[in-house]
């Protein structure tokens, strides 16, 4: 029996941590043994906690409750609250997803009191290190022992860094061990995918017509903070929708909700909130969101997550971002890089509508990401 520390701390990882708690549950209960950590990084009712109860995913162990605040003051605190849990529960490894601040102090806390890093999701690379994310993912790379790519693009950029494929056993963090494992967020969606089909009425409570609206999503920092940019979306979004009367649904993240009335022109607050094309509504659920995404017409998304959910469901998306750590995407022809350009974003949207043969390769494994990386834990593991 090994036992695994988890931390998460945002909506997504919450999502992500769901796939490896199902695989261990169904597969592997008599001999890895996890638990769970929320930092409290993102912490909303409609964003969090109705996530654990909605995918099955374990009441955490331990809650930090850390909050908002600065990018040091957050993740200080998270450190000092993960390394007392970690010198408590002494784990064979702590496993960190993607890209918080969450992952950045799990993955510090750990490596200095020499506890195994595993981290999923690594190898993504945006090559932008003005983004946080970026800097987050480059670091916990670097400190970790096992290394799991969701895609090959993935793994070559590991490489690329200085990692090798031939090292053997015993694996450390200085002789870690890289793997081109797949995705648990595919695992997830084919999971969820008939159970949102049964469970969710969101369709008919916003009067959608199955693949006869757009899905969007905004939510980062520098599109909601920057009055510019958050005015070109918007902009971008009423065009689109009335030009082609098309519905555009847009669950609001509690970040743009606040910003929305401060950053937008009056009048284009004004259209926006008054047209019957565009529809705010509060944050979904994941089941709500897979049923969105797997019956709208196109994606817009400055969303890591909803770009490949996107894919997963042969939708085109539109990245609302001026990179993508998802580079298979743009390079298939499925999804469009248009940042926060409105004359881009019209033209892209105009592109990939009028394509009638986008291709949606087998990027993203079989399904079984989670099973394969409990297995390997349990055999290289010490």
């Amino acid at each position: 029996m090994i036992k695994i520390v988890t931390v998460i701390g945002a909506r997504p990882q919450i999502i992500k941590a769901a796939a490896l708690s199902r695989a261990i549950k169904n597969h592997f209960s008599d001999s890895i043994q996890e638990i769970i950590i929320h930092t409290g990084q993102h912490y909303d009712e409609n964003m969090s906690q109705v996530f654990f109860t909605e995918l099955g995913i374990p009441s955490p162990d331990h809650n930090l409750n850390v909050g908002s605040g600065t990018h040091g003051k957050q993740t200080a605190t998270m450190i000092a609250g993960i390394e007392e849990i970690l010198l408590a529960e002494k784990p064979q490894a702590i496993v960190l997803y993607g890209d918080t601040n969450s992952t950045l102090a799990g993955a510090i806390a750990a490596s200095k009191i020499h506890v195994p890093v595993v981290h999923i999701e690594a190898g993504l690379r945006s090559f932008n290190k003005a983004m946080p994310e970026e800097v987050n993912r480059i670091m916990c790379d670097h400190v970790s022992t096992l290394l799991f790519s969701p895609t090959q693009t993935g793994f070559v950029n590991l490489q690329q860094e200085g990692f090798k494929t031939d090292n053997t056993k015993p694996y450390n963090v200085n002789n870690p061990k890289i793997y081109h494992s797949g995705d648990v967020m595919y695992d997830n969606s084919l999971y969820f995918s008939e159970l949102a089909d049964q469970k969710s009425n969101i369709l008919t409570r916003n009067s959608l017509e199955k693949h006869k609206f757009i899905l969007a999503t905004i939510h980062r920092n520098n599109n909601t903070d920057e009055p510019l940019r958050l005015n070109a979306l918007f902009s971008a979004l009423h065009q689109i929708s009335h030009a082609n009367k098309i519905d555009v649904i847009l669950p609001l993240h509690p970040r743009t909700a606040k910003l929305l009335q401060h950053n937008l022109e009056p009048e284009l607050y004004k259209t926006i909130t008054a047209s019957t094309y565009i529809k705010l509504i509060e944050p979904v659920s994941f089941l709500e969101m897979i049923a969105l995404e797997k019956n709208c017409a196109i994606v817009m998304t400055d969303s890591g997550g909803v770009q490949k959910e996107a894919f997963y469901f042969k939708k085109p998306c539109i990245i609302l971002r001026p990179e993508t750590e998802w580079v298979e995407l743009v390079t298939c022809g499925s999804a469009i890089i248009a940042d926060a350009d409105e004359a881009r974003i019209l033209k892209a949207y105009d592109t990939l509508t009028s394509n009638t043969s986008l291709v949606y390769p087998d990027f993203y494994g079989n399904g079984k990401a989670a099973e394969f990386i409990c297995r390997e834990m349990l055999a290289n593991l010490v």
